[in-house]
């Protein structure tokens, strides 16, 4: 009798020992690389789309951009730097509102929207896409898949460090076939963090950004790879993780030199925040 409550002791703690440790603040370092066919003709990308002169900012992003993210309790800070540009976006969990500032070339731009008005300015925009699409055969290409899948994790055996941490890997399968629509990622399950799943690639972008199932990950996402429109590549790697040193309250301060604006005001502000999507 004592060996069995014994073994269902053992056996309690090493599911107990098994679950992600929750930490509501962390300095997070984060890699992202976007790379673009060799053979990519931007020109033809500019007609097909009728994008005019602005269309070279559809690439804005490729390439390697470094991030910075903050996270304590329920806000969220993420700082990124890339040959294009550099800018920071915020959010916060309790509002549902996420503030994007962004500096290019000198100038600086900064934006808010709640998650309501996102799903709002979304639709909008698919709706405008789709009667679009009725003249328009290279827009309805680009049109959103309207078919929802059921989406699955599936863990293997395989195991590597990154950043100090054991990780395991997995597929986020969306159509339950491993080599097709689905995304490898590497994952511990050493930790969770409030509020965010991951970091680096969209991820900061409020309801608009991240990556689809990766909220499904029973520990937080180090590592992993997306297929984007127009064959490009995203690549995503964390690179250090501190969740010893205190955030200081004032990293959540918004800036006080930029006129930050509902993204509803914002002439153009749907092009800008493709922009910020790294290539989307």
């Amino acid at each position: 009798m004592k060996l069995i409550f014994f073994s269902a002791f053992l056996l309690v703690a090493a599911i107990a020992t098994a679950q992600p440790k929750l930490v509501n603040q962390a300095t997070i370092s984060t890699i992202t690389n976007v790379i673009a066919p060799e053979d990519e003709d931007i020109s033809q990308i500019a007609n097909a789309a009728g994008a005019g002169p602005g269309a070279n900012f559809r690439n804005f992003g490729d390439g390697e951009t470094k991030s910075t993210t903050y996270i304590k309790n329920d806000l969220t800070k993420t700082e990124y730097k890339s040959e294009m540009g550099r800018g920071s976006i915020f959010r916060n969990n309790v509002t549902k509102v996420t503030t994007t500032i962004i500096e290019v070339m000198g100038n600086k731009m900064g934006f808010y929207a709640s998650d309501n008005d996102m799903e709002a300015m979304a639709k909008k925009r698919d709706s405008m896409m789709k009667e679009r699409a009725k003249t328009d055969t290279a827009i309805k290409q680009r049109l959103p898949r309207t078919k929802s899948f059921d989406i699955t994790i599936i863990n293997t055996n395989e195991t590597k460090k990154i950043a100090g941490y054991t990780c395991k890997k997995a597929y986020v399968v969306t159509d339950k076939i491993i080599a097709k629509d689905s995304l490898a990622v590497w994952y511990t399950s050493e930790i969770k963090f409030t509020n965010i799943t991951s970091t680096g690639g969209t991820s900061g972008f409020g309801s608009f950004g991240g990556t689809t199932g990766l909220e499904k990950i029973e520990g937080f996402v180090m590592q992993y790879e997306r297929n984007m429109p127009r064959g490009r590549k995203m690549e995503v790697k964390v690179t250090k993780i501190d969740i010893a040193k205190e955030v200081a309250d004032k990293e959540f301060d918004l800036p006080k030199d930029i006129d930050i604006k509902p993204m509803s005001e914002m002439n153009g502000a749907g092009g800008g925040f493709r922009m910020m999507q790294r290539g989307n």
